[in-house]
C-alpha cells in the first residue's frame, strides 16, 4: 500500500480515537469556542476604568461571571472558551483587582457594598439589562446585592464555592478573620498577611485538589503579581474587614432566593478549607429545586474541572435560560 495512504488512514484512526475520548469525558462541551475569540476591553465606570473579558455572540443570553479572592477574571480563563459558543460571556475585574484601575486606599472605599454598586453600574454601561451570574467566592457577596436590588435582571445563578449562610463561616479559618471584625487592630491585621504572601496564595489553589500537578502555577503567580502592587496589601486587609458586612445581608439575600426562587446550579468543591462543603448544603432549604453537586477538589474548582464545571453549566443552562 501507498505509505502515504497508510500514514493518513493512521492519522484518521488515531483522531477518531481522541475524538472519542473526548466526547467521553466531556460530551456537553465538544462544541466550543477557541481562546482567540475572547476578546479584553476597559470601561470607565464613575471614573474608575473596569477592565473585561468578552467572548460569544451578543445576541445570545448573557452570563455575568464575579471572581473571587485573590484573583479577577482570569480564573474563568478556561471555562469562557466552554460556554462562548452559546452564550454572551462577560467577566469583569474589580477595582483594585486584576487589570482594573486601583485607586489608592485614601481617595476610593474598598467595600463590598461600594464594590457590588460599581459592578452594578458596569453591567449598565456594557447594555446587559438580563444575565445569568456566576459567583465564587468574592463574587458571591457581590452577586448577591445585584441580585437582591434587582431580581427582574437575573436569569439563573451558578454557585462555587460563594457563601450566604451562617454555616459557611463557622470552621477554623475564619477565626482570625472574625476576630479582626470583632477588633480592627494593626495586631489582628498582622494575623491576616500571611495570607497575600506568596504562600498563602499558592496554598488557596492547591489545597484540597486531587493532582496538584495538574494546577499551573501561573495561576498563583499571576495573583500574587497583582497583590505585590504596592498599596495592593493594604487593600485587601480592607477588602477582609468589609467581609464582615455581608453575614448581615444573608437573611436579606435568603428571603429573595425564597420569594423569586432564581434557577441554581451549585458546584461546589468539597474540599474547600475557606468555603467548606457545610456551606453549600443550607441553599436547598430556601431554594428545594436547586442543583447541588460536590466535586472532588478545591476552593478554585475551575483549575482542576473546568470541563466537568462547564458541562455542567451547559446543561443547567439549556434547560433554563431561553434565548432572549
Amino acid at each position: 500500500m501507498n505509505p502515504s495512504r497508510i500514514l493518513g488512514h493512521t492519522v484518521a484512526a488515531f483522531s477518531l480515537v481522541i475524538l472519542a475520548q473526548v466526547a467521553h469525558a466531556a460530551p456537553a462541551t465538544s462544541n466550543v469556542a477557541s481562546t482567540a475569540n475572547v476578546s479584553y476591553h476597559t470601561v470607565a465606570v464613575d471614573g474608575v476604568n473596569i477592565f473585561y473579558r468578552e467572548a460569544g455572540p451578543k445576541k445570545a443570553p448573557t452570563l455575568l461571571l464575579l471572581h473571587g479572592f485573590p484573583t479577577s477574571s482570569q480564573m474563568f480563563r478556561n471555562l469562557i472558551p466552554l460556554l462562548a459558543d452559546r452564550y454572551h460571556v462577560i467577566a469583569p475585574d474589580y477595582p483594585g483587582y486584576g487589570q482594573s484601575d486601583m485607586p489608592p486606599i485614601d481617595k476610593f472605599t474598598y467595600s463590598f457594598d461600594n464594590l457590588a454598586g460599581l459592578i452594578d453600574k458596569f453591567t449598565q454601561t456594557v447594555g446587559l439589562s438580563r444575565y445569568a451570574l456566576y459567583v465564587q467566592d468574592y463574587g458571591a457577596p457581590i452577586g448577591y446585592r445585584l441580585a437582591a436590588a434587582h431580581p427582574e435582571r437575573v436569569t439563573a445563578i451558578v454557585v462555587q464555592n460563594g457563601n450566604a449562610y451562617n454555616e459557611g463561616l463557622d470552621n477554623e479559618f475564619w477565626a482570625p478573620v472574625k476576630a479582626y471584625w470583632a477588633d480592627k487592630t494593626v495586631a489582628n491585621a498582622a494575623k491576616l498577611r500571611p495570607l497575600l504572601e506568596i504562600g498563602g496564595t499558592k496554598w488557596q489553589y492547591t489545597e484540597g485538589v486531587r493532582d496538584v500537578s495538574r494546577i499551573s502555577p501561573d495561576a498563583w503567580t499571576v495573583d500574587q503579581a497583582y497583590l505585590d502592587r504596592p498599596g495592593n496589601k493594604d487593600i485587601q486587609i480592607e477588602m477582609f474587614y468589609s467581609y464582615g458586612t455581608n453575614p448581615g445581608h444573608y437573611p436579606e439575600w435568603q428571603a429573595y432566593f425564597r420569594k423569586y426562587q432564581p434557577p441554581m446550579l451549585i458546584a461546589w468543591g468539597k474540599n474547600d478549607k475557606i468555603f467548606p462543603a457545610a456551606g453549600a448544603h443550607p441553599y436547598l432549604r430556601d431554594l428545594p429545586k436547586a442543583e447541588l453537586h460536590l466535586l472532588d477538589t478545591g476552593h478554585f474548582a475551575l483549575e482542576e474541572d473546568s470541563a466537568a464545571i462547564g458541562g455542567l453549566m451547559r446543561n443547567f443552562l439549556g434547560r433554563t435560560l431561553k434565548p432572549e
